[in-house]
Order: structure tokens, then C-alpha cells, then sequence
């Protein structure tokens, strides 16, 4: 996601590159294309990561941005950063904040994951979620998560929130996968949970990272959120590029 608002742009995960993986592998090609090049992006101020799986902390696309752009990222992976030339990385532990600019803070939330780049590191740092506050507003990216009580927390500390990125997919077989990821009918949970006033929904249809149809997870949105009674409009599907206006609750 570009975050663009009271004076910063700010990248959230970005990730540019073909292949989602330290090795070539075919099945893990994207499926859809970036919505734009890299050069084609403003001047990033700040980039926020939620964890170092490689769908997320993307080392080429990072480098292209610029070793000396600044970067936000869960604790515990700044060593590892810095010593892959980032100059100018700062960890944050749950709930710890840090100023990008005059009036605007970055939050980072809890979450259910884990984190590796490699098979005997896993869980030597951290993960996290964004909660971007200034300019009126407050936006919310999830990272990747299971679902679990921390949501109603979230909602309790930091809610309403304007605007959620929500994840929908990458939930099959969840006897593996429901620890780590969410499916569409908890997501809509964790929009109500959290006091969205309005949510996109991620983390779908790019990789065939797990099990389920690659089309799936819109489909059971959809269903999830008759039944729990949400408005249309308020949790919707992206397409890939697609841009929304954010505004305060208060805007006339």
C-alpha cells in the first residue's frame, strides 16, 4: 500500500519483484501485475514492514528504493537489515509509536504470525500490524495474522479506525493455516472487532501461496459480510491499483 496524507508517502510491505521466494520457483510467480513501476512512485518518506516472510520484506524492491530510505519494521529485524546496507532502520516492539513527520505516528499493533527468511531462524524477531495516525485520520494495516482476541483489543485502545487493510486469504488447509492467517468470514470479524468505519480487503491473489482457489476468498467475503449484517460499501475488494480517499468522521 502508498499512503500519501499530511505531508509523508509512505510504503507499507512493498513488493515489486516476480518471484516471492529465495529461489526461482515457478509456482510461486506473481499472478497479477504491480500496479505501477517503482520509478513511477513519489519520493517515499518512510517504509513500514510488518515481518521478513518474502512476500513482504522484498530485498530487490527495497534496494531499488534506496538503501538510505528510512524503515520501520517489528523489532528484532534491524540488525539483519543494517547488515544488508540499510542505513536508516528503526524497530518498534506492540504499541511502541514513532514520529515520520510533524503530526503524523506510526503504531505498531499486534498480531498472530510468525516470521523467517530462512528454516533456523523462525521467530528470532518480530511482526506486527500498522496504525498510521494524523490529518484527522487513522488507517490500519493488519501484517498477516490468525485470528485471535487481540482485535477486540485493537478496537478497544485504538478504535474507531478509518480505514482497515484487512487480510482475506491464504487460510487452506487451516488445521496449518488457522494459527497464522485468518479467512474471509474472521476478517469480517476483525473489522467489526476493531471499529473500522471502513476496510479493503489484502493478502489475496497475487501468490498461490496455500490450498484455496485463488478467487475464493472474495467470494466468501462477500457471503461473511451478509451475514453478519455489514453495509455494502464498508468492506470492500480491490482490484490491484485501486485508491480510496480517506477523510475524518467529522469531514462535513
Amino acid at each position: 500500500f502508498l499512503l500519501q496524507g499530511g505531508g509523508p508517502s509512505l510504503l507499507i510491505d512493498p513488493m515489486f519483484s516476480e518471484i516471492c521466494a529465495p529461489l526461482p520457483f515457478p509456482s510461486l510467480r506473481r499472478k497479477v501485475a504491480p500496479p505501477c513501476k517503482i520509478a513511477d512512485l513519489p519520493e517515499i518518506d518512510a517504509i513500514l514492514l510488518t515481518h521478513a516472510h518474502y512476500d513482504h520484506l522484498d530485498l530487490p524492491t527495497l534496494r531499488k528504493l534506496g538503501t538510505d530510505t528510512r524503515i520501520v519494521i517489528a523489532e528484532g529485524h534491524a540488525p539483519w537489515l543494517r547488515g544488508k546496507g540499510f542505513s536508516r532502520v528503526e524497530e518498534l516492539a506492540w504499541h511502541d509509536s514513532t514520529e515520520i513527520s510533524p503530526g503524523i505516528r506510526v503504531t505498531a499493533t499486534p498480531a498472530q504470525h510468525f516470521t523467517a527468511r530462512t528454516p533456523f531462524d523462525r521467530n528470532h524477531a518480530h511482526w506486527c500490524g500498522w496504525l498510521v495516525e494524523g490529518a484527522g485520520c487513522k488507517l490500519w494495516h493488519v501484517g498477516d495474522s490468525g485470528y485471535c482476541p487481540v482485535f477486540a483489543e485493537i478496537g478497544r485502545r485504538y478504535g474507531p479506525i478509518d480505514f482497515g487493510m484487512i487480510p482475506i486469504g491464504t487460510y487452506l488447509p487451516r488445521r496449518i493455516m488457522r494459527p497464522m492467517h485468518m479467512n474471509p468470514e474472521e476478517a469480517v470479524r476483525v473489522f467489526l472487532e476493531s471499529r473500522c468505519r471502513r476496510a479493503v480487503a489484502m493478502h489475496w491473489g497475487t501468490f498461490q501461496l496455500t490450498d484455496e482457489p485463488m478467487g475464493e476468498p472474495p467470494i466468501l467475503l462477500e457471503k461473511a459480510l451478509r451475514e453478519h449484517a455489514v453495509a455494502p460499501g464498508l468492506f470492500l475488494v480491490p482490484e490491484v491499483g485501486g485508491h480510496w480517499q480517506v477523510m475524518p468522521a467529522d469531514f462535513p
